[in-house]
């Protein structure tokens, strides 16, 4: 069982690549999807007490805002797998004026979310952690590395 929490700014490829990644295995838990806190939850409920596999895919820029995912998880028995997207402003702030309404969000939710965002670490409780970036519109997943 995978509870896989993915941490980077709006913009910078976390949907794309869960569709690429995840879609056919794994339960995508979202925010823009469910619209309200209390759906989100009782979809991982669901997901927690089904074992079934899932990927929380919001912005989850700070350590508190991912503790409640690896709280909940880690009990219930899922291995914790998180995904940072290291992408910059810029090519985040373009990636999201390409996109039409209701997927593009204001540019102060994107500058917003990059002034709060921590990098994960593995002291979290995550059992494993990966880097993600966006090169010639590939995704390029690396092994985490503290010293990036």
């Amino acid at each position: 069982m995978e509870a896989i929490i993915f941490t980077g700014i709006p913009g910078s490829g976390k949907s794309s690549f869960y569709l690429d990644h995840f879609f056919a295995t794994h339960v995508r838990i979202s925010l823009d999807l469910l619209k309200t806190r209390a759906r989100q939850n009782r979809f991982l409920e669901a997901c927690l007490q089904t074992g079934q596999k899932f990927v929380v895919d919001n912005t989850n820029p700070s350590r508190e805002e991912r503790t409640k995912y690896l709280k909940l998880s880690k009990p219930a028995g899922f291995s914790l797998i998180g995904y940072y997207f290291a992408s910059p402003v810029n090519p985040c702030l373009q990636r999201n004026a390409e996109r039409e309404p209701p997927a593009r969000v204001p540019d102060v939710a994107i500058l917003s979310a990059a002034r709060r965002l921590q990098r994960p670490s593995l002291e979290e409780g995550f059992d494993q952690l990966f880097y993600v970036s966006l090169q010639a519109g590939k995704f390029q997943v690396e092994e985490w590395n503290d010293e990036l």
